[in-house]
């Protein structure tokens, strides 16, 4: 909770802006059952000495070192234990991990799903034995070797924590409270000029996954994964949702904003800034519709050009040990990837707040990942549209 208050000079959330981007994945990258056959690139077997200093890519909030906050502070600790000084550069879109990636300059990234792919498909990410990982042993199942971080039975990295993207409304001006997202998909809608929608194109997939459950003759199995017809119908929705919507957001501060002051009374949301909008006396409730939801599970992944990779190593089992997971999760506002984290975070609640255990309810979250032209749901009959594509059509939708 309290990172919200940190990133208040940043103006965004990190994850507002995690989806932004254009790039696709590699030309080297062939068709394998669907998906696409990465590099070949090998795991190491065992670990060395430490090099002295690891250097990351992450978004900010993940690799704090008291300097915002002194009381919040895992990356001294993480260097008086392991010898390895930390180097952290923020960044602020996930198209900026990527490149930066490519420069061969840092050991490990904090990928969210619309970079991880990209990642993995141009080499710049190596596979990750995760039995040099010994808390990795921990980590939630739900979250272990999932599209967005494995390939082919290969893990690409380890996961740091989860959230969903939730529908968030105004208790005493949306009556009755909405379970669907018809709520901001409805084209005759009451709250037109007062609902908002998450500003990434990235949110094709929310219209999509709407489509997937109101009209299944499209076909749509993954919202991720769109063939010409399945993704013009998405944008169709959006082009139409467009009349309605009164602000498209990534600054959270903004969001927070317009739902006190009655500007927006519903739309996109996520727990924590539902949250935070209460703790301000904003009369607002957030739920998880019956379609279910997209989400982000970030991975951090280590480079394929790592010149500390023992380092790496050392950060990533670091990162999601019990109590470090546990300060990241609070922070950060996201559900934990470490199971055991639960029990050690200061507010006993935190984990039933954001579901951290509750399987049966991350079954229903379609986490965020990289459109490919593979099929992500395995169709070899047709091309899908790439993540390119979509930034294009999100400057459409937007008008």
């Amino acid at each position: 909770m309290r990172l919200i208050r940190t990133l208040a000079a940043c103006t965004v959330l990190a994850l507002a802006t995690a989806c932004g981007g254009s790039s696709s994945p590699g030309k080297g990258s062939g068709s394998s059952g669907g998906a696409f056959t990465p590099p070949k690139l090998s795991a190491p077997k065992a670990l060395g000495e430490t090099e002295g200093a690891v250097n990351l890519i992450a978004w900010a909030g993940y690799a704090e070192d008291g300097s915002n906050d002194m009381s919040v502070d895992w990356v001294t600790p993480f260097e008086k234990e392991t010898g390895c000084q930390v180097n952290t550069k923020v960044a602020g879109t996930s198209d900026e991990m990527v490149s930066l990636m490519k420069t061969g300059q840092y050991d490990a990234v904090s990928a969210s799903g619309d970079a991880s792919l990209r990642l993995i498909a141009s080499g710049d990410a190596a596979p990750v034995n995760t039995g040099l990982v010994p808390n990795y042993k921990d980590v939630f199942a739900g979250l272990k070797m999932q599209q967005w971080n494995s390939v082919d039975g290969v893990a690409y990295g380890v996961p740091h924590g989860r959230g969903a993207n939730l529908l968030m409304y105004r208790t005493d001006k949306v009556s009755p409270a909405p379970t669907s997202w018809s709520a901001v998909f409805d084209k005759a809608s009451p709250y037109k000029g007062h609902v908002t929608a998450y500003d990434s194109a990235i949110y094709i997939a929310d219209a999509a996954l709407y489509l997937m459950k109101t009209r299944p003759e499209l076909g749509i199995k993954d919202p991720y994964a769109l063939d010409q017809k399945q993704f013009d119908a998405s944008v169709a929705l959006l082009k139409e949702q467009n009349a309605n919507v009164g602000e498209y957001w990534s600054d959270y501060l903004k969001e927070i904003s317009s739902f006190k002051s009655g500007d927006s009374v519903v739309g996109t949301s996520w727990q924590v800034i539902a949250n935070l909008a209460k703790a301000e006396k904003a009369p607002v409730e957030a739920v998880l519709p019956t379609e279910g939801s997209t989400g982000w599970s970030d991975t951090w992944m280590v480079s394929a050009k790592a010149q500390h990779p023992n380092c790496a190593y050392k950060w990533l089992d670091w990162i999601v040990s019990p109590k470090v997971n546990a300060q990241v999760a609070e922070w950060f506002g996201e559900a934990p990837a470490n199971e055991k984290s639960c029990a050690l975070t200061s507010d006993k609640n935190h984990c039933t707040v954001f579901h951290a255990a509750d399987e049966p309810y991350w079954k229903q979250v379609h986490f965020w990942n990289t459109p490919i032209p593979q099929c992500l749901d395995g169709r070899t009959d047709v091309r899908c549209v790439p993540y390119a594509k979509w930034v294009q059509a999100w400057t459409e939708i937007k008008g």
